[in-house]
């Protein structure tokens, strides 16, 4: 809805610049066939010119991103409010269709009258020319090779004077002006410049026709009193040329005007640089691309850093292509799936897998009622060909310690969880505590090959990260306890939702072995739900 606006807007634009134009320099000159090529050509100007957008490019340094782990906040669904609300696009739209039906039914019905007036009559074959001598009492018009006239209404002389401006506007095919401006008018009702625009149309028309057909009369007072005798007849017949047309005075004048002098064509030039301005201001679309994060150094282990972004606008195709990206150039599996979108097409929930070999690199997962943050998939390689997977996030009140190096760490998984209390065991327990908020603070569990594991708390206040380490048999999966019932080796964590969890402990070493025997020797996690 929003692009058709925007194109009748420009579309009624354009029509202003060239009816200003031809009615402030053109209007009063005798240029009058090309004041007509002028005046089609702005119709023709206003519907193109639109739909001719230039795109430039422009590269842009990448938005500074920081190390985080990625993490989500839980929240309750939005109640919609039920009250009805009125919507005005539609209501526009509504508007538009049902004028634009009776605009064409007129028009159907014109077309209707005519045929009416042309069938079952006599013609009258001369060179290119049908000519119908009618009884009916109407104005003589033409329309395309037809002439129609009504002959016992008026003197041979004046006869003579209506048949040769007739036979311009045949031999000229202005029914196609006129034709064209009426479609016009039909499609773009609203807009009175239209209607303006028309009356200049056929206004010019009759100019042409009157100036060709006084050439080849020998008295051309006689044609202009012909002019005054055929106001009277105002029956006409629409979508036709036809002679009667009720500025008479403004055609004698322009009849008896002298022709302008040549140097005055530089007028027709003067709608160049409004146009030129116009396609500047409104037809050149600017698109920022960010550039690829270029190779760099850090302590002489780190060969290059390529950063696939995702944002709240990234369409699937354009998730296509990081995965293509990341299979050609890095060999790794990437997979975005659970994807769900607002009704701006913008992305509120997606969930991420990124696997090196047989190995998960990465599994993140968001989701919630409000448009997701831009985060990034960081790839990077060291010296030795060995590649890095990690998660980052732009955040525009970064500290330095946001700037940090990034550990290596293979083979890592990520499990975003909403908790209230997080506690981990390394000798003692620990509870986050200060301005976390119930229900608003998300736990991440990152666990490597050397057995270290830390647990970090994200709320809308900061963030609070607990980290303990240690080796471990990163062969056996953890012990997992959930409300005090053994889980088996396959449950996965990723299963429990978010709002169940009440709590959350780490045991490891002696402090798991001793509560738990041999089978927690590869480390504990204690899980208690809101039951």
């Amino acid at each position: 809805m929003e692009a058709l606006f925007l194109f009748i807007a420009k579309s009624g634009g354009l029509l202003i610049l060239f009816y200003c134009a031809y009615y402030f320099l053109l209007r009063k000159e005798t240029f009058f066939n090309s004041n007509r090529w002028f005046l089609l050509t702005g119709l023709i100007t206003s519907v193109v010119l639109p739909f001719l957008v230039y795109s430039k490019t422009v590269w842009v340094n990448p938005t500074p991103v920081t190390n985080l782990n990625y993490t989500t906040v839980y929240q309750p669904p939005l109640i919609e409010n039920d009250a009805s609300v009125i919507n005005w696009n539609l209501v526009l739209l509504s508007v538009y269709v049902i004028v634009l039906l009776g605009l064409l039914l007129k028009f159907a019905f014109d077309f209707y009258s005519l045929n009416t007036v042309l069938k079952g009559k006599k013609i009258t074959q001369q060179a290119d020319f049908k000519f119908i001598d009618t009884n009916e009492n109407i104005a003589p018009f033409s329309y395309f090779d037809y002439i129609v006239y009504n002959s016992s209404m008026y003197t041979p002389s004046e006869l003579e004077s209506i048949i040769e401006h007739e036979k311009v506007h045949s031999e000229q095919n202005h029914t196609v002006d006129v034709l064209l401006s009426r479609v016009f008018c039909v499609l773009f009702w609203f807009n009175p410049i239209m209607w303006l625009y028309k009356k200049a149309i056929l206004q010019n028309l009759e100019f042409i026709a009157d100036s060709e057909a006084a050439r080849k009369i020998s008295d051309k007072k006689a044609y202009q009193y012909t002019l005054l005798k055929i106001t009277t007849h105002e029956n006409c017949v629409a979508i036709t040329n036809h002679f009667y047309q009720s500025l008479i005075k403004k055609r004698i004048i322009m009849l008896n005007k002298n022709q302008s002098k040549k140097r005055n064509s530089w007028k027709f030039g003067a709608i160049v640089p409004a146009l030129a301005a116009f396609v500047l201001l409104f037809q050149i679309e600017v698109i920022a691309k960010e550039k690829q994060q270029t190779a760099k150094v850090i302590s002489g282990k780190t060969e290059s850093v390529d950063v696939y972004k995702i944002k709240k606008n990234t369409t699937d195709a354009e998730l296509k292509d990081i995965r293509e990206k990341l299979k050609s150039i890095h060999n790794i599996e990437f997979k975005a799936s659970e994807i769900k979108r607002n009704a701006d097409n913008e992305l509120i929930s997606i969930k991420i897998d990124v696997k090196n070999g047989k190995q998960q690199a990465q599994s993140v997962q968001t989701s919630g009622n409000e448009a997701i943050k831009d985060f990034g998939l960081i790839v990077t390689t060291d010296t030795n060909g060995s590649k890095n997977v990690g998660i980052q996030t732009a955040d525009e009140n970064n500290n330095s310690e946001s700037h940090k190096e990034s550990k290596k760490v293979k083979s890592k998984k990520v499990i975003l969880k909403q908790t209230k209390d997080v506690n981990t065991n390394s000798g003692t327990d620990t509870k986050i505590t200060g301005n976390t908020h119930t229900n608003t603070s998300t736990t991440t569990v990152i666990t490597d090959d050397n057995g270290t594991t830390s647990v970090s708390t994200t709320n809308n206040d900061g963030k609070i990260i607990i980290s303990t380490s240690g080796k471990a048999n990163t062969k056996e999966p953890k012990l997992i306890i959930v409300d005090g019932v053994e889980m088996p080796a396959n449950y996965n964590l990723d299963d429990l939702k978010p709002k169940y969890i009440k709590k959350m402990s780490l045991y490891k070493g002696s402090e798991a072995t001793s509560k738990y025997g041999e089978k927690g020797s590869n480390g504990v996690i204690e899980i208690e739900t809101h039951q």
